[in-house]
């Protein structure tokens, strides 16, 4: 994924988790807002609790792939925040699962 295809910036992370569109998956949530942009933008957030870094490191790096292999099916153009959920067990999440969210998700959301 390009640097420039990250949302990387605090209050854009802010302004997408307050005014965006709720999507839930069994492993992983998102909040979608559309974006004026020709590309979609994403950003991922993974809380300290989860686990030291090598396994919030490991997750993003679920995310990011399950995404890339998936981005097609999304049409529009949308800022996209990806967050773990609470009750998920990251120790054992493979990438099948992740990517199973990953198209139920960007499937709702290219619907809109």
């Amino acid at each position: 994924m390009k640097k420039t295809e990250r949302l990387k910036k605090n209050y854009e992370f802010r302004f997408i988790l307050n005014r965006g569109k709720y999507y839930s998956g069994r492993y992983i949530e998102a909040f979608a807002v559309k974006n004026n942009l020709k590309v979609n933008k994403i950003g991922i957030a993974i809380k300290t609790k989860f686990g030291k870094a090598v396994k919030r490191n490991r997750m993003k790096r679920l995310i990011r792939e399950s995404y890339r292999l998936n981005k097609k099916e999304l049409k529009g153009n949308y800022n996209i925040v990806f967050l773990v959920k609470k009750n998920s067990n990251i120790y054992k999440v493979q990438f099948g699962e992740i990517e199973a969210d990953m198209k139920k998700i960007l499937s709702k959301i290219g619907q809109e």
